[in-house]
């Protein structure tokens, strides 16, 4: 495969590897692309992928109840790697995860045999594997803490400080429905959250955007500097 467009030595492990290793993740990885909305990785497919770095786009990594209530577990932007998708050799991966193209997308695969021969016999890239795991694990459990312990007026203004902080403006272009499953609620639920941080003077709603017109008190309220309203 031909990587003049992305060099494979952005691989966070790249200088750690033989040259013989090296010449391995050339032969065998591949780029794919993912149209918006289109699942990446989901239980029961087929194809176990491997290792996933993101060129371009935003993947999300959720999971789904049965009666189709989504809860967002971490997204992933250009540059980030995922080992989720390996999870038919990780044996610690025991629940099942799904990632969808936020966006369109463009990833390298480090295929599932290449990837499990690198984890087998390079310490470097074992010690990646699961230092990158327990960074994601700790995302889970964030998301879980947010769920269980905080009103959902902090969990919103949250996010929306934290969108801020991440693309650096005030305009958050986003749905309801698209909040809504980032944080695991309902958009009914985030219609009226919002509408209420509207009438306090916190942001503008327009349509599929969000304008922070009060960022220091959004801030505030998300470290939990002000009074919480529940889980409405």
């Amino acid at each position: 495969m031909d990587f003049e467009k992305h060099d494979l030595s952005s691989l966070p492990y790249w200088e750690h590897l033989s040259a013989g290793e090296k010449e391995l993740v050339r032969t065998s990885a591949y780029e794919r692309t993912y149209d918006k909305g289109e699942y990446i990785y989901r239980p029961g497919m087929d194809e176990c992928l491997g290792m996933l770095m993101l060129i371009k786009g935003e993947i999300r990594a959720h999971v789904l109840s049965r009666d189709g209530r989504e809860v967002t577990l971490f997204r992933l932007h250009s540059a980030e790697t995922c080992v989720f998708s390996a999870s038919c050799f990780i044996r610690q991966i025991t629940f099942d995860t799904f990632l969808t193209a936020e966006t369109p997308c463009e990833v390298i695969v480090i295929p599932t045999a290449t990837f499990s021969r690198l984890t087998d016999q390079n310490i470097y890239v074992r010690c990646f594997t699961f230092e990158l795991l327990a960074e994601r694990f700790s995302s889970v459990m964030w998301a879980v803490q947010q769920i269980l312990f905080y009103g959902f007026d902090r969990r919103l203004a949250g996010f929306l400080v934290g969108e801020h902080d991440r693309v650096g403006t005030r305009e958050i272009r986003m749905t309801h429905e698209q909040i809504a499953r980032y944080l695991g609620s309902a958009r009914e639920v985030v219609a009226r959250m919002l509408k209420r941080f509207s009438q306090e003077g916190l942001v503008d709603v327009r349509r599929g955007c969000i304008r922070l017109t009060d960022i220091p008190r959004l801030r505030a309220l998300a470290d939990g500097g002000e009074h919480d309203r529940g889980l409405s």
